[in-house]
């Protein structure tokens, strides 16, 4: 399918992998309102675009992944904003998690800065790899504000309750290494390392069942998001028994016993 042509980002879909850059260098590729839609846009359109197997997200240059939401937008006193302020925040927050709901594997790419909405972005992706020279940070109440978009919950999710609340009380960064350890990055490697390492992942997911993965996703995400294992339990039975009925299922276990 064709794509749409954006102004502050770049897709490129190429056997099965859509890649998203994100593309303001000047501005260390953060997020104004307008990245924001161009991200909406997107990832709808790749969400109905049902070859695409796997996402990767990543940041234009070498110095940012994303430097979160553009601060300019937010100067001056309350009165001078748009009353509907909330609901924007609302309308944010579903753009923010777009990547945990899309229907395939969505691999944030890391490298320099990845702060604030660059941060809660990456979060909400499935999977993190970064290089050396990235720096994580909720720096928010350095500018008097507190983190949005559902980040305190996904965060504390991430990393523990401890955790999430040093970074956002100290409004700090952690380096690369740090980030590893707390399990916020999923893999950690050198930044001429990088490109091979997301390939490597990227070729795993494309080498198993895909459309197994893209359900495995449903049931990870429907399990964090129960009330009980029960429930989890039943969405989990739903889900397997929809994958046992493809095409994709018999042809791969056929294929395995068959090479017994």
């Amino acid at each position: 399918m064709a794509y749409s042509a954006y102004e502050h980002i770049s897709v490129d879909v190429t056997d099965g992998v859509a890649t998203i850059t994100l593309n303001r260098p000047e501005k260390y590729n953060a997020l104004n309102n307008a990245t924001f839609f161009d991200l909406q846009r997107a990832f709808g359109e790749i969400q109905l675009d049902r070859s695409v197997d796997v996402v990767v997200v990543e940041g234009a240059g070498e110095d940012a992944f994303s430097a979160g939401a553009d601060i300019e937008q937010y100067a001056g006193p309350s009165e001078e904003h748009d009353p509907l302020q909330k609901e924007r925040q609302d309308i944010f927050y579903g753009i923010y998690r777009i990547a945990y709901d899309c229907h395939a594997p969505v691999i944030a790419k890391i490298d320099g800065y990845c702060v604030g909405g660059g941060l809660i972005f990456a979060m909400y992706c499935d999977l993190r790899i970064a290089d050396t020279t990235a720096k994580f940070g909720v720096p928010v109440t350095d500018i008097g504000q507190i983190p949005t978009g559902g980040s305190t919950y996904r965060a504390a999710e991430l990393v523990g309750e401890a955790k999430a609340k040093e970074l956002v009380y100290t409004a700090g960064t952690i380096d690369a290494e740090e980030a590893h350890r707390i399990g916020l990055v999923n893999d950690l490697v050198e930044p001429e390392e990088l490109d091979g390492a997301v390939e490597s992942i990227v070729s795993a997911i494309q080498s198993t069942g895909t459309q197994a993965v893209k359900n495995s996703k449903r049931a990870i995400n429907a399990a964090v998001n129960s009330e009980n294992l029960e429930e989890a339990r039943e969405i989990e039975a739903e889900i397997w028994w929809e994958q046992f009925a493809t095409d994709e299922r018999r042809d791969l276990v056929d294929e395995f016993v068959g090479g017994e």
